[in-house]
């Protein structure tokens, strides 16, 4: 007689769940964490921003069951 095999193994690719979320802002603001901008401006030019800008967040998930989307 073999080893056993578990069933639930050949399931597995169909629990794995893939997401994100961002954030995106009503004034035009975007966040430059992941980007670089060269430029010849001056860059320690301040520009006054409100404290708390209206935005939308965003989440998403992927699935084999299908796409989760949430808008908060």
């Amino acid at each position: 007689m073999g080893p056993k095999r578990d069933c639930r193994c050949s399931r597995f690719h169909k629990r794995i769940l893939f997401s994100d979320e961002a954030h995106f802002w009503m004034n035009g603001y975007v966040n430059k964490q992941n980007c670089c901008i060269w430029s010849e401006a001056n860059p320690q030019v301040y520009v006054e921003t409100p404290l708390h800008p209206e935005k939308l967040t965003v989440w998403c998930a992927l699935w084999a069951g299908g796409i989760l989307l949430q808008k908060r």
